[in-house]
Protein backbone atom coordinates (compact mmCIF):
# COMPACT_ATOMS: atom_id res chain seq x y z
CA UNK A 1 0.00 0.00 0.00
CA UNK A 2 2.70 2.60 0.42
CA UNK A 3 3.98 1.68 -2.39
CA UNK A 4 0.85 2.77 -4.31
CA UNK A 5 0.38 5.75 -2.47
CA UNK A 6 3.99 6.77 -3.26
CA UNK A 7 3.27 6.11 -6.38
CA UNK A 8 0.32 8.40 -6.88
CA UNK A 9 1.64 11.42 -4.87
CA UNK A 10 4.77 11.40 -7.62
CA UNK A 11 2.31 11.28 -10.10
CA UNK A 12 0.01 13.74 -8.97
CA UNK A 13 3.63 16.18 -8.78
CA UNK A 14 4.79 15.10 -12.11
CA UNK A 15 1.24 16.24 -13.40
CA UNK A 16 1.30 19.35 -11.73
CA UNK A 17 4.69 20.77 -12.30
CA UNK A 18 4.29 19.73 -16.14
CA UNK A 19 0.77 21.90 -16.12
CA UNK A 20 1.52 24.50 -13.56
CA UNK A 21 4.74 26.19 -14.50
CA UNK A 22 4.40 29.66 -15.82
CA UNK A 23 4.32 29.31 -19.87
CA UNK A 24 5.27 32.91 -20.38
CA UNK A 25 7.91 34.02 -18.12
CA UNK A 26 6.49 35.00 -14.82
CA UNK A 27 2.92 36.21 -16.09
CA UNK A 28 0.24 33.26 -16.26
CA UNK A 29 -2.83 35.90 -16.84
CA UNK A 30 -4.97 35.07 -19.76
CA UNK A 31 -3.39 31.93 -20.92
CA UNK A 32 -5.88 29.44 -20.29
CA UNK A 33 -9.80 29.79 -21.51
CA UNK A 34 -12.99 27.68 -20.06
CA UNK A 35 -12.51 30.02 -16.95
CA UNK A 36 -15.83 28.99 -15.62
CA UNK A 37 -14.20 25.84 -14.38
CA UNK A 38 -12.55 27.83 -11.29
CA UNK A 39 -15.48 29.20 -10.13
CA UNK A 40 -16.95 27.42 -7.15
CA UNK A 41 -20.40 26.18 -7.64
CA UNK A 42 -21.99 25.43 -4.24
CA UNK A 43 -23.05 27.53 -1.32
CA UNK A 44 -21.44 25.73 1.72
CA UNK A 45 -17.80 25.91 0.31
CA UNK A 46 -17.46 28.98 -0.92
CA UNK A 47 -18.82 30.11 2.12
CA UNK A 48 -15.70 28.91 3.59
CA UNK A 49 -13.89 30.80 0.48
CA UNK A 50 -13.23 27.86 -1.65
CA UNK A 51 -11.31 26.08 1.13
CA UNK A 52 -13.19 22.71 1.00
CA UNK A 53 -10.72 20.08 -0.97
CA UNK A 54 -10.35 17.73 2.35
CA UNK A 55 -13.92 18.75 4.10
CA UNK A 56 -16.17 16.19 5.15
CA UNK A 57 -18.33 15.48 1.91
CA UNK A 58 -21.58 15.44 -0.09
CA UNK A 59 -21.91 15.36 -4.29
CA UNK A 60 -20.71 18.48 -4.30
CA UNK A 61 -17.35 17.74 -3.03
CA UNK A 62 -16.79 16.14 -7.54
CA UNK A 63 -15.99 19.42 -8.27
CA UNK A 64 -13.52 19.99 -5.22
CA UNK A 65 -12.03 16.60 -4.74
CA UNK A 66 -13.66 13.73 -6.65
CA UNK A 67 -11.97 11.53 -3.37
CA UNK A 68 -13.99 13.02 -1.22
CA UNK A 69 -17.17 11.51 -2.51
CA UNK A 70 -15.79 8.89 -0.27
CA UNK A 71 -16.78 9.89 2.84
CA UNK A 72 -20.02 10.51 1.93
CA UNK A 73 -22.39 9.68 5.34
CA UNK A 74 -22.10 5.69 5.40
CA UNK A 75 -25.61 5.12 6.31
CA UNK A 76 -26.77 6.89 3.14
CA UNK A 77 -26.99 5.27 0.00
CA UNK A 78 -27.45 8.45 -2.57
CA UNK A 79 -26.54 11.93 -2.05
CA UNK A 80 -28.07 14.30 -4.26
CA UNK A 81 -27.23 18.73 -4.52
CA UNK A 82 -28.90 21.51 -6.40
CA UNK A 83 -27.19 24.84 -6.31
CA UNK A 84 -27.69 28.45 -7.72
CA UNK A 85 -25.45 31.43 -8.07
CA UNK A 86 -26.03 34.58 -9.03
CA UNK A 87 -22.43 35.98 -10.40
CA UNK A 88 -21.53 39.25 -11.85
CA UNK A 89 -23.32 41.33 -14.06
CA UNK A 90 -26.14 39.24 -14.63
CA UNK A 91 -24.64 36.04 -14.92
CA UNK A 92 -25.74 32.53 -13.50
CA UNK A 93 -24.34 29.55 -12.87
CA UNK A 94 -26.57 26.89 -12.09
CA UNK A 95 -25.46 22.66 -10.77
CA UNK A 96 -26.72 19.81 -10.25
CA UNK A 97 -24.89 16.40 -8.76
CA UNK A 98 -25.72 13.05 -7.69
CA UNK A 99 -23.57 10.24 -5.64
CA UNK A 100 -24.41 6.57 -5.97
CA UNK A 101 -22.94 4.31 -3.48
CA UNK A 102 -22.18 0.92 -5.00
CA UNK A 103 -20.45 -2.41 -3.38
CA UNK A 104 -16.62 -1.39 -4.33
CA UNK A 105 -17.08 2.39 -4.82
CA UNK A 106 -18.87 5.50 -5.44
CA UNK A 107 -20.27 6.67 -8.94
CA UNK A 108 -21.03 10.46 -9.25
CA UNK A 109 -22.92 12.44 -12.41
CA UNK A 110 -22.51 16.45 -12.40
CA UNK A 111 -24.30 18.98 -14.79
CA UNK A 112 -23.10 22.53 -14.28
CA UNK A 113 -24.30 25.36 -16.47
CA UNK A 114 -22.64 29.13 -17.42
CA UNK A 115 -25.09 31.23 -18.58
CA UNK A 116 -24.93 34.76 -19.64
CA UNK A 117 -27.67 37.29 -20.55
CA UNK A 118 -27.83 38.71 -24.21
CA UNK A 119 -25.05 41.57 -24.83
CA UNK A 120 -25.63 44.05 -28.22
CA UNK A 121 -23.02 43.18 -30.86
CA UNK A 122 -20.96 46.40 -31.03
CA UNK A 123 -17.63 47.43 -33.57
CA UNK A 124 -15.49 50.38 -34.13
CA UNK A 125 -17.79 51.92 -36.91
CA UNK A 126 -21.06 50.71 -34.75
CA UNK A 127 -20.34 51.74 -30.87
CA UNK A 128 -23.86 51.80 -30.48
CA UNK A 129 -24.61 48.31 -31.46
CA UNK A 130 -25.25 46.62 -35.03
CA UNK A 131 -28.84 45.67 -34.36
CA UNK A 132 -27.80 41.97 -33.00
CA UNK A 133 -26.86 40.62 -30.07
CA UNK A 134 -25.13 37.77 -28.89
CA UNK A 135 -24.64 35.87 -25.51
CA UNK A 136 -21.99 33.21 -23.98
CA UNK A 137 -22.18 29.89 -22.76
CA UNK A 138 -20.54 27.33 -21.12
CA UNK A 139 -22.04 23.46 -19.90
CA UNK A 140 -19.92 20.76 -18.04
CA UNK A 141 -21.15 17.06 -17.38
CA UNK A 142 -19.04 14.70 -15.38
CA UNK A 143 -18.99 11.64 -14.53
CA UNK A 144 -17.00 10.24 -11.17
CA UNK A 145 -16.31 7.17 -9.40
CA UNK A 146 -14.06 6.61 -6.52
CA UNK A 147 -12.99 4.15 -3.84
CA UNK A 148 -11.83 3.87 0.16
CA UNK A 149 -8.63 2.09 -0.49
CA UNK A 150 -8.25 1.36 3.13
CA UNK A 151 -9.38 2.55 5.65
CA UNK A 152 -7.38 5.78 5.80
CA UNK A 153 -6.67 6.27 2.15
CA UNK A 154 -9.12 7.22 -1.08
CA UNK A 155 -8.89 7.64 -4.49
CA UNK A 156 -11.29 9.52 -7.01
CA UNK A 157 -11.03 10.17 -10.78
CA UNK A 158 -13.79 12.12 -12.96
CA UNK A 159 -13.83 12.52 -16.81
CA UNK A 160 -15.50 16.08 -18.05
CA UNK A 161 -17.17 17.28 -21.45
CA UNK A 162 -16.89 20.56 -21.66
CA UNK A 163 -18.82 23.09 -24.51
CA UNK A 164 -17.98 26.65 -24.49
CA UNK A 165 -19.91 29.04 -27.02
CA UNK A 166 -19.25 32.75 -28.01
CA UNK A 167 -21.58 33.89 -30.48
CA UNK A 168 -21.13 31.62 -33.17
CA UNK A 169 -17.51 30.15 -32.21
CA UNK A 170 -17.81 26.38 -30.35
CA UNK A 171 -15.28 25.21 -28.22
CA UNK A 172 -15.24 21.57 -26.98
CA UNK A 173 -12.66 19.61 -24.67
CA UNK A 174 -12.07 16.21 -22.54
CA UNK A 175 -10.47 17.34 -18.95
CA UNK A 176 -9.57 14.65 -16.08
CA UNK A 177 -9.40 15.26 -11.97
CA UNK A 178 -7.72 13.07 -10.35
CA UNK A 179 -7.95 13.53 -6.58
CA UNK A 180 -6.60 11.94 -3.44
CA UNK A 181 -8.11 11.78 0.61
CA UNK A 182 -6.42 10.98 3.79
CA UNK A 183 -8.28 10.52 6.60
CA UNK A 184 -5.45 10.12 10.25
CA UNK A 185 -8.74 9.39 12.12
CA UNK A 186 -7.42 11.25 14.87
CA UNK A 187 -9.42 14.95 15.48
CA UNK A 188 -10.75 14.20 12.39
CA UNK A 189 -8.39 15.65 10.69
CA UNK A 190 -7.57 15.06 6.74
CA UNK A 191 -5.53 16.02 4.37
CA UNK A 192 -6.16 15.73 0.42
CA UNK A 193 -4.99 17.02 -2.75
CA UNK A 194 -6.46 17.20 -6.10
CA UNK A 195 -5.35 18.41 -10.04
CA UNK A 196 -7.84 19.51 -11.66
CA UNK A 197 -8.55 19.92 -15.60
CA UNK A 198 -5.71 17.92 -16.91
CA UNK A 199 -6.41 17.68 -20.53
CA UNK A 200 -4.80 18.72 -23.99
CA UNK A 201 -5.34 22.18 -25.50
CA UNK A 202 -8.46 22.53 -28.58
CA UNK A 203 -8.97 25.02 -30.91
CA UNK A 204 -12.20 26.91 -31.49
CA UNK A 205 -14.31 25.99 -34.87
CA UNK A 206 -16.91 28.30 -36.07
CA UNK A 207 -16.86 31.53 -37.89
CA UNK A 208 -17.12 35.42 -37.05
CA UNK A 209 -18.26 38.02 -39.31
CA UNK A 210 -16.81 41.55 -38.59
CA UNK A 211 -17.31 44.97 -40.50
CA UNK A 212 -13.69 46.52 -41.40
CA UNK A 213 -12.06 49.49 -43.12
CA UNK A 214 -12.75 47.03 -46.12
CA UNK A 215 -16.14 45.77 -45.83
CA UNK A 216 -17.24 42.68 -44.22
CA UNK A 217 -14.82 39.95 -43.40
CA UNK A 218 -15.25 36.39 -42.18
CA UNK A 219 -12.63 34.54 -39.48
CA UNK A 220 -12.82 31.01 -39.15
CA UNK A 221 -9.51 30.03 -38.13
CA UNK A 222 -8.36 30.25 -34.23
CA UNK A 223 -5.69 29.70 -31.89
CA UNK A 224 -5.60 27.03 -29.76
CA UNK A 225 -6.00 27.60 -25.68
CA UNK A 226 -6.00 25.54 -22.45
CA UNK A 227 -8.29 24.68 -19.29
CA UNK A 228 -7.54 26.22 -16.18
CA UNK A 229 -5.57 23.78 -14.68
CA UNK A 230 -5.26 23.90 -10.90
CA UNK A 231 -3.49 21.68 -8.17
CA UNK A 232 -4.92 22.29 -4.52
CA UNK A 233 -3.50 20.84 -1.42
CA UNK A 234 -5.72 20.96 1.57
CA UNK A 235 -6.10 20.46 5.15
CA UNK A 236 -9.19 20.35 7.80
CA UNK A 237 -9.09 19.21 11.53
CA UNK A 238 -11.99 19.34 14.66
CA UNK A 239 -10.70 22.47 16.69
CA UNK A 240 -13.13 22.16 19.38
CA UNK A 241 -15.78 20.22 20.55
CA UNK A 242 -18.57 19.48 23.10
CA UNK A 243 -22.12 17.63 23.44
CA UNK A 244 -23.75 20.61 21.60
CA UNK A 245 -21.14 21.95 19.47
CA UNK A 246 -18.09 21.37 16.77
CA UNK A 247 -15.55 23.89 14.99
CA UNK A 248 -13.85 22.56 11.66
CA UNK A 249 -11.23 24.54 10.42
CA UNK A 250 -9.89 24.13 6.92
CA UNK A 251 -6.35 25.64 5.09
CA UNK A 252 -6.17 25.23 1.23
CA UNK A 253 -3.41 26.29 -0.84
CA UNK A 254 -4.56 26.98 -4.61
CA UNK A 255 -2.13 26.66 -7.37
CA UNK A 256 -3.69 27.53 -10.57
CA UNK A 257 -1.82 27.19 -14.08
CA UNK A 258 -2.72 30.72 -15.11
CA UNK A 259 -2.37 32.91 -12.08
CA UNK A 260 -0.86 33.55 -9.04
CA UNK A 261 -1.18 31.26 -5.90
CA UNK A 262 -3.66 31.73 -3.36
CA UNK A 263 -3.81 30.55 0.42
CA UNK A 264 -7.81 29.78 1.31
CA UNK A 265 -8.88 29.54 5.20
CA UNK A 266 -11.97 28.80 6.56
CA UNK A 267 -13.93 27.50 9.27
CA UNK A 268 -17.74 26.10 10.40
CA UNK A 269 -19.48 25.78 13.21
CA UNK A 270 -22.23 23.30 13.65
CA UNK A 271 -24.58 23.36 16.72
CA UNK A 272 -26.35 20.47 17.96
CA UNK A 273 -25.66 19.10 13.94
CA UNK A 274 -28.89 21.01 13.40
CA UNK A 275 -27.36 25.17 13.10
CA UNK A 276 -24.49 25.89 10.74
CA UNK A 277 -22.31 29.08 10.13
CA UNK A 278 -19.46 29.65 8.33
CA UNK A 279 -16.60 31.88 7.53
CA UNK A 280 -13.73 32.13 5.50
CA UNK A 281 -11.10 34.57 3.18
CA UNK A 282 -8.88 33.84 0.54
CA UNK A 283 -5.18 35.24 0.64
CA UNK A 284 -3.21 36.62 -2.44
CA UNK A 285 -6.95 37.15 -4.60
CA UNK A 286 -6.20 39.72 -7.66
CA UNK A 287 -9.79 40.94 -6.75
CA UNK A 288 -9.58 41.61 -2.84
CA UNK A 289 -12.96 41.78 -0.80
CA UNK A 290 -14.88 40.88 2.52
CA UNK A 291 -14.35 37.78 4.26
CA UNK A 292 -16.75 34.93 2.48
CA UNK A 293 -19.99 33.96 4.77
CA UNK A 294 -22.73 31.71 4.52
CA UNK A 295 -25.34 29.58 7.06
CA UNK A 296 -27.08 26.33 6.49
CA UNK A 297 -29.86 24.02 8.25
CA UNK A 298 -29.48 20.59 8.65
CA UNK A 299 -33.08 18.43 9.20
CA UNK A 300 -32.68 14.94 10.23
CA UNK A 301 -34.86 12.90 8.06
CA UNK A 302 -36.17 8.97 8.56
CA UNK A 303 -34.66 8.34 4.94
CA UNK A 304 -31.57 10.00 5.02
CA UNK A 305 -31.00 13.44 5.41
CA UNK A 306 -31.99 17.55 3.95
CA UNK A 307 -29.71 20.30 4.24
CA UNK A 308 -30.27 23.82 3.26
CA UNK A 309 -26.95 26.30 2.33
CA UNK A 310 -26.41 29.93 1.95
CA UNK A 311 -23.19 31.33 1.30
CA UNK A 312 -22.02 35.09 0.44
CA UNK A 313 -18.97 36.85 -1.50
CA UNK A 314 -18.29 40.37 -2.11
CA UNK A 315 -15.52 41.61 -4.55
CA UNK A 316 -14.43 45.23 -4.26
CA UNK A 317 -14.78 45.58 -8.17
CA UNK A 318 -17.86 43.90 -8.93
CA UNK A 319 -19.81 43.60 -5.89
CA UNK A 320 -21.57 40.65 -3.61
CA UNK A 321 -22.19 36.94 -5.22
CA UNK A 322 -24.97 35.00 -3.70
CA UNK A 323 -25.55 31.49 -3.57
CA UNK A 324 -27.98 28.63 -2.40
CA UNK A 325 -27.90 25.03 -2.32
CA UNK A 326 -29.87 22.10 -1.36
CA UNK A 327 -28.36 18.72 -0.13
CA UNK A 328 -30.54 15.71 0.24
CA UNK A 329 -29.48 12.29 1.04
CA UNK A 330 -31.29 8.93 0.99
CA UNK A 331 -31.11 5.43 2.39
Amino acid sequence: MRRILTLLLSLVAFMSQAQLLPSFGNSRTGTAGMQFLKIGVDARSMAMAGAATSLPADANSMYWNPAGITQIDSGTKYNFTLNHCGYFAQTKIEQLAFVYKVKYGFWGVQLTSFQTPAMKETTEFQPEGTGRTFSFSDVLIGITYAQQLTNNFSLGLSGKFVNESFANVNTNNILFDLGLYYDVHVRNTRFAAIISNFGINVKPHGEITALRLTGFSTTSDFSAYSAPSLFRLGISTLIYQNKDNLIMGTLQLNHPGDNNETFSLGFEYNYKKLLIARTGYEFGADEKGFPAFGFGIKLPKRYGGLRFDYGWQFKNAFGSIQRIGVVASFK
